[in-house]
């Protein structure tokens, strides 16, 4: 499991050529995990020939548009569960304690919460508490999942399998809160400012941080986030 992990990681990390080189190997891992179903294994597919093969400038572009442009895709996860609140802050600081407490120290400029970050830390835990973390996020696969879908992209069955590796029973009301979030065209330049224009979050010292156990810390993604309302224009 914690070689599926990695290899779900890389393949939502940000496309490079040294990553469509590894992009074989990566394949291999998916389509011999019988952790995974059949129907799992073969949905990947397209996306890991597509990687492989694709013209990087188009894949990068494509990766842009809808994890970095659109927030209702985001891959920090504390987007969808605390928005732009202040407990984004204490949960974050919590994150980066449970990552120290394990020996994990990600060379990224990502944000501790950003999935392949997750991922690569959890490939590094015991599947029993992965699995658990993974459960605490379910619906939020399924809804970056739902979304994926009606947008046909290639990247939805990479959350179908996070979902079926969770071995969660899915809140569908969590989900639904989810998805009732306005999905903004990432082209709409204008629309996308005005999602962007959010409070301020600070990640300064939290009272709870520090915590050791992963599961305890990542246990608030049980909700959904409720949209921060957005600030005056400055």
């Amino acid at each position: 499991m914690d070689r599926t992990l990695k290899a779900l990681s890389l393949v939502l990390s940000y496309p490079t050529r040294e990553l469509q080189g590894a992009m074989a190997e990566i394949g291999a891992v998916l389509a011999s995990d019988t952790h995974l179903t059949a129907a799992a294994r073969r949905d990947l597919r397209p996306l890991i020939g597509e990687m492989e093969t694709g013209d990087i400038y188009d894949l990068e572009e494509r990766y842009v548009m809808l994890f970095d442009r659109s927030r209702t895709l985001s891959l920090n996860l504390f987007e969808h569960v605390h928005g732009e609140s202040r407990d984004r802050g204490g949960a974050m600081v919590s994150l980066v304690e449970t990552y120290r407490e394990g020996g994990f120290d990600p060379a990224t400029s990502e944000l501790p919460d950003h999935l392949p970050v997750l991922l690569e830390f959890l490939a590094t835990r015991p599947w029993d508490e992965a699995r658990a973390i993974l459960a605490d996020a379910a619906h939020i696969f399924e809804a970056l999942n739902e979304r994926l879908v009606r947008r046909e992209s290639a990247y939805a069955p990479v959350f179908a399998a996070l979902v079926q590796l969770s071995e969660a029973s899915i809140d569908r009301q969590a989900v639904a809160e989810l998805m009732a979030q306005p999905d903004v065209d990432p082209a709409d330049l204008e629309a996308l400012d005005e999602v962007w224009e959010e409070a301020e979050v600070r990640f300064g010292p939290d009272p709870s941080a520090g915590c050791p156990q992963a599961r305890e810390m990542l246990a608030r993604m049980d909700a959904p986030a409720t949209p921060a309302p957005h600030s005056a224009a400055e």
